[in-house]
Formats: structure tokens, sequence, C-alpha cells
């Protein structure tokens, strides 16, 4: 895409794919099991405060059996190489509320492509199908998720690690700490509580972060 996209949440531009992923390969699969009907996304981080993608429908949704996790490094938006930050992934296990962006199926092929080069330049993510529910009823919905398997998976932090991340870690598109306010904003607009982010933020404010 042209524009500044400042609400991406890989890693990747400019780097080379991981090693046996290749990011058109996944896209075609991806694709080729698309469900019927109109194409729904599924916005867990910063999807929900900059989607970048042409859609008719927001709806509040929640999967079972994902959680929305501060644990995947990131070398270039939030972060360098040398002091890599870190950005929101879906990991299994628990639950996660989030959004559900209803792209109409005349436009879907474009609009994933389009996502595709946001999200999957390396090919960092798993993209998966995942039934998410809402209120007007059960939908399957592409989410970007990680594998603990990945070398982008930080493994667990300390709060130490955390703060030292958050005060000091900035890529091209800021700083590791703007980007988790903003998501905690984000998700304070739709009315939900994450408490685990609610946690990120007062560990913030009781060291003078914000």
């Amino acid at each position: 895409m042209d524009e500044e996209r400042t609400g991406a949440s890989d890693d990747g531009f400019g780097l080379p794919p991981l090693p046996g992923r290749d990011p058109q390969d996944m896209l075609a699969a991806t694709l080729r099991s698309m469900p019927a009907g109109d194409l729904w996304i599924f916005g867990y981080g910063s999807l929900i405060w900059n989607p970048e993608v042409a859609h008719t429908e927001i709806r509040p949704a929640r999967l079972w059996g994902w959680n929305r996790c501060l644990c995947m490094w990131s070398r270039i938006n939030r972060g360098t190489e040398q002091v890599p930050g870190l950005v929101f992934a879906l990991m299994a296990g628990g639950s996660c509320s989030g959004i559900a962006l209803r792209v109409p199926r005349a436009q879907a092929e474009r609009e994933l492509r389009r996502l595709w080069k946001r999200e999957m330049p390396r090919a960092v993510y798993d993209p998966r199908w995942l039934r998410c529910r809402t209120a007007q009823g059960e939908t399957r919905a592409l989410a970007f998720t990680l594998s603990r398997e990945s070398p982008s998976y930080t493994g667990p932090l300390d709060d130490a690690q955390l703060l030292r991340i958050l005060r000091d870690c900035r890529g091209r598109f800021g700083t590791t700490l703007d980007y988790v306010m903003r998501t905690a904003h984000a998700l304070e607009d739709v009315g939900i509580r994450d408490r685990a982010i609610a946690r990120i933020v007062a560990l913030a404010r009781r060291n003078g972060l914000v």
C-alpha cells in the first residue's frame, strides 16, 4: 500500500519471508478455503483502530480458544533489530473479545490481498478461519494467529523486561507504548475491557511512562 501503515502490526517490511513460509502460497491457500458469502476479518489489535480494509459492517465479536497477548517481537514497526519492540498476537488458549469486519464478497479478494501486504510480508502469522460469536449469530472470520514455535514469539516476559521495552523501544511507526495505549483506548471505545492490557497500562502508569 502507498499510504503510511501506522497501524500495521507485522515486523517484516523489507525483510525476506521466514524459511519455508511463502506469503503468496499462504494467501492462495487462504483464498481457496474462504467460507461462502462475505469475508469476515477478526480484529484484536491495530485492526480495531486502523483496519485499512474497505468494510461495510463492524460487529463486536468473541473467539473461544484464543487470547490476545503482547508477545510478538516487532523489529521494524515498533522496535529495531537491535532493540526489538512488541505487538499483540492471537495465541491459543482462553478467549478474546474484538471486532468482526465485514467485507462484501465482490471486494473480498482485493481487500484480502491488500491486507496481506500489511500483515503477512514475512508470513509470521498463521492465518486461520475461526468461528467467532456475535450478537447476530456465529460467523467464520479470518484471524492472524501466532504459534509458540515461531521465532517471533517472545515467550514469557517479566515486568522488568516489559517496562524496559515500553520505555525504550521505538520503530518506524512509533513506540511499543504508543501501540499498546492506542489498542487499550480502541478496546475501551468499543466497550471491551481486557484485564491483561489494563494491567500493562497500570504498570506503565505506576512507573511514570504515561
